[in-house]
């Protein structure tokens, strides 16, 4: 069983194939020596274990770093910790791949560019498996491109990625276990599959992430009880607790948080703003999500962030990009090394035709995100400033 297909309103059929073997082989190999040499992001130096038990996976040294005690008997305080993350992610659909996959994502390295990146993988990265949609589906979408594209999401600056999605099984088990195979080859942290937990280590904090959608195959957002203990053996394991979910209605209508239970084509999509007072109230620090397709409001509660949508990030030619759906952003936080908000700050980004996104000067992502907040949340809401700067609400 796999999840459902349903929520594919906001796509757009892909336009016929075209052969980009060859790019595509040169691509891999350029990308291959940019990891080795750890340009852009410095020298990689993973490791990694699963906890059989648990589900869990850990990384340590995301961004070349371990954890470290002082020489003495003492031992230092954890410390503040920048995440950089974005919404729903992939680079195609095999055969239909961009022409130069290895410099998709070149014109927002820079504006991506922190120590803990994370982003949603909306599909597979595998060569195999069976499709979940058949044949004959013409309403059905089922996502891949090869498993060399790891080195893709490493190379822009990638350490996370989250598998918690209605497209994680598109290509079966073998799908799955390809995309977790070509993740930890590369030294991405993989989070979301059915009770894992993906924890990086960077300096002296462990950051753990707990990420879910209204799946039984992935951590479940719509069972309340088993989340609450998920997110609490995370923060027992790690310094800082992350949320991630896959929630809410789908399409440039559904860019508001009604704080209702939210559907698409008859199915379940849960209640954002619930599951995510739910997830601070158990321990989480920060809550991020995608899904709609669509950029949502932010809020504060208890004084922690809570980003509703991130929109679709880097999309070729999977997803429309009319009108709003075009907006996106880049959310960049730092938070203390115990999980507290320091600072945040939101870039804005524009999609091309294509799904290739670029960084907008003009902030017009940053403006519709002000409007939403404020509409949904009111006296809670996030601010951005011009300069992209969130403010907390007044007192």
């Amino acid at each position: 069983m796999t999840p459902s297909s349903a929520g594919q309103g906001a796509h757009s059929r892909p336009p016929a194939s075209h052969s980009v073997y060859l790019r595509r082989r040169v691509a891999a190999v350029a990308i291959v020596a940019v990891v080795l040499a750890g340009l852009s992001f410095g020298a990689v130096n993973l490791t990694s274990s699963s906890h059989a038990a648990g589900g869990s996976t850990t990384t340590t040294g995301a961004s070349g770093h371990t954890s470290a005690t002082s020489s003495t008997t003492t031992t230092a305080p954890p410390n503040p910790v920048t995440i950089s993350a974005v919404g729903d992610t992939m680079l195609g659909n095999t055969p239909n791949l961009p022409p130069y996959p290895a410099t998709y994502l070149q014109p927002v390295e820079a504006a991506l560019k922190a120590p803990i990146v994370f982003g949603n993988l909306e599909g597979t990265l595998t060569n195999g498996g069976y499709s979940k949609c058949g044949a004959a589906s013409t309403d059905c979408y089922a996502f891949r491109t090869p498993p060399s594209y790891a080195l893709i999401f490493r190379a822009a600056g990638f350490t996370v990625l989250n598998s918690a999605n209605n497209h994680s099984y598109d290509f079966s088990s073998q799908g799955v276990a390809d995309t977790s195979a070509a993740l930890k080859a590369v030294g991405i942290v993989q989070a979301g599959l059915a009770g894992q937990i993906g924890i990086v280590t960077e300096g002296r904090t462990r950051v753990a992430f707990v990420d879910f959608a209204p799946y039984q195959l992935t951590n479940n957002l719509l069972d309340l009880p088993k989340a609450k203990l998920l997110i609490e053996k995370a923060k027992r394991e790690a310094n800082i607790v992350v949320v991630y979910m896959h929630a809410g209605a789908e399409g440039a209508g559904a860019d508001h948080v009604t704080g209702a239970e939210e559907y698409y084509v008859g199915e379940d999509r849960g209640n954002p703003k619930v599951f995510a007072h739910a997830a601070i109230d158990d321990g989480a620090n920060l809550v991020i999500a995608s899904g709609p397709h669509v950029l949502r409001g932010m809020e504060y509660y208890k004084g922690d962030l809570i980003a509703y949508s991130l929109g679709d990030f880097a999309t070729y030619q999977d997803f429309s990009t009319s009108g709003t759906l075009a907006l996106s952003g880049i959310l960049t936080v730092t938070l203390s090394g115990t999980g507290a908000f320091q600072s945040g700050h939101f870039t804005s980004l524009y999609l091309s035709g294509d799904g290739q996104p670029s960084v907008d000067t003009s902030g017009n992502a940053a403006q519709f995100v002000n409007g939403l907040s404020s509409a949904d949340f009111g006296t809670a809401a996030a601010t951005i400033g011009a300069n992209g700067d969130l403010s907390p609400p007044a007192g």
